[in-house]
């Protein structure tokens, strides 16, 4: 029984673990989609990430299910409880990652003059590393690596120096060409969301580090 019991706890762990894999997939697609509808004006690709949205929101859904069901069943203790707990609010860091690439995708639309606008290369360089640090922390969470973990945590300061960059660029726009001050506007809403996506990858990373070895990480380590 006491074996029984163990494996069938091992299953829901694993298949909590690959719902956390499928909505980090789902998140990645739509960080990558939404820059490059934005850059390329495609509204149509853009819908996609907004209707593919609502897959991310089940997902969590089934996730937080899933998690109240194994804190009522099993009473998990230590670093199975840790597990169980990081995936919970993983999932909804995941989600919210989901929700900024939507807002990106949404604002597709009202920008105009995509040619005009040299901060557009900024907000895809910067797209891609914030894409690139959801990707790494979720291969660190797969892998339960907290030191790969700590790496995505410290690559955040990079995103907030582009979002600066960003920031500034556009506003310098704006006042040398009032005509477009409402798609830069639109713009600098990306860049703020794009600043969030890496702040959420950094959250996960901190959870990523708090499973792995039962504390977040302090300033004096990183």
């Amino acid at each position: 029984m006491v074996e029984h019991t163990v494996k069938a706890f091992d299953e829901d762990i694993t298949r909590l673990r690959g719902l956390i894999a499928e909505m980090g997939g789902l998140a990645e697609l739509a960080i990558q989609e939404a820059l490059e509808a934005l850059v390329t004006g495609n509204e149509e690709l853009a819908q996609q990430v907004v209707d593919r949205d609502k897959k991310l929101d089940r997902l969590e859904g089934e996730i937080d299910a899933m998690v109240v069901r194994l804190l009522a069943l099993r009473a998990p203790l230590a670093d199975d409880l840790r597990e169980i707990i990081a995936a919970l609010k993983i999932a909804g860091m995941v989600e919210r990652i989901g929700d900024y690439s939507k807002n990106i995708a949404k604002r597709v639309g009202r920008i105009e003059g995509r040619g005009r606008f040299e901060p557009l290369t900024l907000l895809a360089s910067m797209g891609e590393l914030a894409a690139e640090m959801v990707h790494d922390v979720l291969t660190a969470y797969a892998a339960r690596d907290p030191l790969s973990a700590r790496e995505v945590i410290e690559r955040d300061a990079k995103v907030d120096a582009f979002y600066d960059s960003v920031f500034r660029n556009l506003v310098t726009h704006m006042m040398e060409n009032p005509a477009t001050i409402s798609s830069a506007a639109q713009l600098l809403f990306v860049a703020r969301n794009l600043e969030r996506i890496g702040d959420h990858a950094t959250n996960v990373a901190e959870m990523v580090h708090f499973a792995a070895v039962g504390h977040y990480p302090t300033d004096i380590e990183r």
